[in-house]
């Protein structure tokens, strides 16, 4: 393993204090071996041993990666340009916690990053153990699995095998959006971020496969994802109401079981219905519902909406684009999410009309 630069996770160390130097080191040594056994991707797509597999995804994420620079604004740095082969499914896992009868998130707060709703563990092992004790301070709690994540330009974040499964547009997708994070990333404002990083995202797929005189993306998987999405956030809103109410928690333990009894016979009724018989998300169904299982739905969209109409209003340049989003995120939190607001009324959710594919 090649010697690398830990400034960064000292820093890190230094102002966590010592109850958290465990997990500090542990996020240390997982980003260091991450770095360590990276090889560049030119490297390994020369290397005759590559499987052939392999080396046709590399390739194609090498062409993203210099799309996302020259066509998108994004940075201009190592970050994917090199290749780790994972010794695990997941890169990472994420343990997110509520409290038994709240829909809101046990957050954990870093001196870069801000405060967010889960916490990160680079071993399944350490995840559960994590997962466990949250379970014995009697909160709901969830895993989940992570393939890919940004260390925000700090380092030069490799392409991991756990991308390698995913179809061509996923694969350049994830670049795009990993890389939006690097490009802007405003502290404590998780929804912020992740629907900026999401509009980046699908706006650049859309624009590559153009270049690549492809047909537009296909848009069913992003309905499917809305209305999926639309149903977990009445039945978060739903359990708020019902932990709200002046009843007995044993009185709110029974009417939470019996909402989440009652949303997955409505999933099978939407599933039969509106999704025509997909079966793309009975595997998150198959699993245990609780609170924490809801945490990561409409982060990742809540102002997709909003970050269209500033692109528009950009006359869809991307350097206007970025400086507007920009004045954005310097804007105090509460009148920020208002302005947000707006410029999402602005333009109906799903519209094309800004589009030129």
């Amino acid at each position: 393993m090649r010697p690398v630069s830990l400034a960064f996770v000292a820093t890190l160390l230094l102002l966590a204090g010592c109850r958290s130097l465990g997990y500090y080191a542990h996020v240390a040594h997982g980003q260091a071996a991450l770095l360590g056994d990276r090889r560049p991707i030119a490297k390994v797509i020369a290397d005759p041993k590559t499987p052939v597999s392999t080396r046709d995804r590399l390739v194609l994420a090498g062409e993203a990666r210099r799309f996302a620079s020259t066509n998108l604004g994004l940075p201009e740095n190592r970050s994917y340009t090199y290749y780790v082969a994972l010794d695990r499914p997941w890169v990472a896992w994420n343990v997110f916690a509520t409290p038994e009868l709240s829909t809101a998130p046990v957050t954990h707060c870093f001196p870069v990053a801000g405060c967010v709703a889960y916490r990160g563990y680079f071993r399944r092992d350490l995840a559960d153990r994590e997962a466990a004790r949250q379970a014995a301070l009697g909160h709901d709690v969830a895993i989940g699995e992570v393939p890919a994540y940004s260390t925000l330009g700090w380092f030069a974040d490799p392409i991991l095998s756990s991308m390698m499964r995913w179809d061509d547009d996923d694969l350049a997708g994830t670049i795009f959006h990993e890389l939006a994070h690097q490009k802007l990333y405003v502290k404590d404002d998780s929804s912020f971020n992740e629907s900026f990083a999401t509009f980046v995202e699908r706006e650049g797929l859309r624009e590559w496969r153009r270049s690549r005189r492809l047909s537009p993306p296909d848009e069913r998987g992003d309905r499917l994802e809305r209305s999926f999405t639309t149903q977990v956030l009445a039945l978060r809103d739903r359990l708020q109401a019902i932990y709200a109410e002046d009843r007995t928690d044993e009185a709110k333990r029974v009417a939470k079981a019996e909402a989440f009894e009652d949303f997955r016979g409505r999933y099978l009724d939407w599933r039969a219905a509106e999704a025509g018989g997909d079966h793309r998300y009975d595997r998150w169904m198959s699993r245990p519902l609780n609170n924490a299982r809801l945490l990561p739905f409409g982060l990742y969209d809540t102002w997709v909406d909003a970050f269209g109409a500033v692109f528009a209003q950009s006359d869809r340049r991307w350097d206007v684009f970025y400086e507007r989003v920009r004045q954005l995120s310097k804007l105090p939190p509460a009148r920020r999410e208002r302005e947000l607001a707006r410029l999402g009324a602005s333009q109906p959710a799903g519209d094309e009309s800004s589009r030129r594919d």
